[in-house]
């Protein structure tokens, strides 16, 4: 009785992760669609600070925006940055508005040896700019299981708050904007320009959710196999027992032998 309680157990429990996996990766699929939809739609403009608390990853992230301003060159912050071109660090600038707000703009990625700024003043766009790139959400947590040290000026994720405090800006937007890369370049020659380069940001979903279902809903039906098999095995088992009744077990003839001797 107790194991067949642990079979139904069993069983129930893999049967509902499997198919919390399959709702699991149609929240997915939905996800890559509307991602997909915002990334490509027009440049819109960023939100307006009055929506500034309500802006978050599930409704904004990867929002293709333009946002206008004037770059705050000698506030940048380089944080850790790993891409397809290598290690490295991304330039993050504050774009200060007309109206004051700040909006970091991840103006791309350079190597360690374009690190200082003096090596990349030329590409330093002056006065006020109009830049499009995707809404990207605050990494307050650190990254590459280090914590960001502003004291020592060392980032490793782009937090947008922390790094706000460090530079002395205030009404700095509670996301940043990767810049998206110069339409008018093939890949190719965008990632031979003048540093920092744009247009690396990497927008990708892992989407396992299908084998995991497979996986529990497999582990179910083996469950459920392996029930059935101990209980023909014990029906089994009951049938060659002491008083039990089997289809092979041999029958007393109730006639009399022929040379029985009668008294």
């Amino acid at each position: 009785m107790a194991l067949a309680v642990c079979a139904v157990l069993a069983f129930a429990g893999f049967f509902a992760l499997g198919t919390w996996q399959v709702e699991r990766r149609a929240w997915k699929l939905d996800l890559i669609a509307r991602v997909d939809q915002r990334v490509h739609a027009p440049a819109a403009e960023p939100p307006a600070r009055a929506d500034w608390p309500r802006v978050n990853a599930a409704n904004d992230e990867y929002r293709h925006l333009h946002v206008t301003g004037t770059f705050l060159h000698d506030k940048e912050t380089l944080t850790q940055a790993s891409t397809r071109l290598g290690a490295g660090f991304w330039v993050l600038t504050p774009l200060q508005a007309a109206d004051g707000t700040v909006i970091l703009v991840n103006r791309g990625f350079v190597p360690p040896e374009a690190r200082e700024r003096a090596s990349r003043a030329t590409t330093e766009a002056k006065g006020e700019v109009t830049i499009a790139g995707l809404l990207r959400i605050t990494e307050p947590k650190g990254g590459f299981l280090r914590k960001n040290d502003p004291a020592a000026d060392r980032w490793f994720s782009r937090d947008v708050q922390a790094i706000g405090a460090a530079r002395g800006l205030n009404e700095v937007a509670p996301y940043f904007v990767d810049a998206e890369a110069d339409p008018s370049l093939s890949p190719q020659a965008a990632d031979m320009a003048d540093y920092p380069v744009r247009g690396l940001t990497v927008i990708a979903f892992p989407n396992s959710h299908l084998v995991y279902a497979l996986t529990w809903y497999g582990l179910a039906l083996m469950v459920l196999g392996a029930a059935w098999f101990v209980w023909r095995d014990g029906r089994k088992r009951a049938g060659r027992a002491p008083g039990g009744s089997s289809e092979n077990a041999p029958h007393a003839d109730p006639s009399p032998r022929p040379d029985a001797h009668r008294d």
